[in-house]
């Protein structure tokens, strides 16, 4: 026996870390076979098809300031973002309606924007030049926007945000761009055989257990999340509540009802006249440990780390999305 083979053997059952065996990256078993394309398709052609209610994320919620506007592009439509003097979050289109100065370089006074060029005041009480605010959302965690002349949709007074763990959280948000459009990001997604072949920095152990169907549109995925030698073994479940988002919940194992929600947002075509798709990921960690709550007071050494971990999945994520575009594009 070993000396792995040992400290494994040895090692309390009940500890949320556990060792993970040595294997090679060649070693492990080829998922193709599993990975049914159809499978794919049928999930992400029902998630295309719920609705959204014209609603868009587009930051993280404490992105957006007392002080300061925070300019943005949705689907092609230029927005500033701000709080007014009630800490309520406030979006509007970013183009003054005087002479179309750039409004994210506004002064907010007495939670009102001011136009740098001639002085106009623009906030909720705006009746000049037909300038008004856009119907928005702050759910704590990130920021929507509602546009109803861009997603076309039967409006509904709120976007569809999952169900997140309540009590003792730690949250964080990450962003990416990649040339793509969102059906390639949640196509990404709903593809979760890729994870210990793709990062393997990052999931071991991974088996599909059950497949979406018509009747339970649901993936079902025991997974070992690698902290270098050691590791966190769970059981989470991928869903996808509306068109431009994917949730993970964790189901059993440490962190119990964390959630990590990847939203797809549009931002129009770059200058090379590609689309451009903005992935925000928002992370809400629970746990019932002790050292769970004592790690809360640790928060801004923490949260960057997640984000960190975030984008390291998404750099070669977005290779697959953009990908997927590629080819989607070159048969059109």
């Amino acid at each position: 026996m070993s000396i792995g083979d040992s400290v494994r053997q040895r090692w309390p059952k009940d500890w949320p870390l556990q060792p993970i065996p040595s294997a090679t990256w060649t070693g492990q078993r080829p998922t193709y076979r599993d990975a049914s394309p159809a499978i794919i398709a049928a999930a992400l052609d029902r998630s295309q098809r719920r609705p959204t209610g014209n609603w868009y994320t587009f930051a993280a919620s404490r992105d957006v300031r007392h002080d300061k506007p925070l300019g943005c592009t949705v689907a092609g439509v230029e927005l500033v973002a701000w709080r007014d003097q009630q800490s309520r979050l406030c979006v509007g289109p970013r183009s003054c309606p005087h002479l179309g100065a750039d409004l994210a370089t506004a002064a907010v006074h007495d939670g009102d924007l001011i136009c740098r060029w001639h002085g106009l005041c623009l906030g909720r009480d705006t009746d000049e030049y037909r300038w008004r605010l856009l119907p928005s959302c702050d759910d704590g965690v990130l920021v929507w926007v509602r546009l109803d002349a861009v997603g076309g949709e039967e409006p509904l007074d709120h976007p569809v945000i999952p169900d997140r763990p309540t009590g003792d959280t730690l949250d964080a948000v990450a962003t990416m761009v990649g040339t793509c459009e969102p059906s390639d990001i949640i196509a990404n997604r709903l593809d979760p055989w890729h994870g210990a072949w793709y990062h393997p920095y990052s999931f071991t152990q991974l088996e599909v257990l059950t497949t979406p169907t018509e009747e339970v549109d649901s993936f079902l995925v025991a997974v070992t999340f690698r902290i270098g030698p050691v590791g966190v073994p769970t059981v989470a479940e991928f869903t996808s509540p509306e068109p431009r988002t994917i949730l993970m919940r964790i189901v059993d194992g440490e962190g119990v009802g964390s959630v990590v929600e990847t939203h797809a947002t549009p931002l129009g075509l770059g200058p090379d006249g590609l689309p451009r798709t903005a992935v925000i990921e928002a992370t809400v960690a629970h746990s019932d440990r002790t050292g769970f709550r004592r790690a809360l007071s640790a928060a801004p050494m923490i949260t960057p780390l997640m984000r960190l971990a975030a984008a390291r999945l998404w750099k070669d994520d977005l290779v697959y999305a953009e990908r997927r575009y590629q080819l989607r594009a070159a048969k059109a």
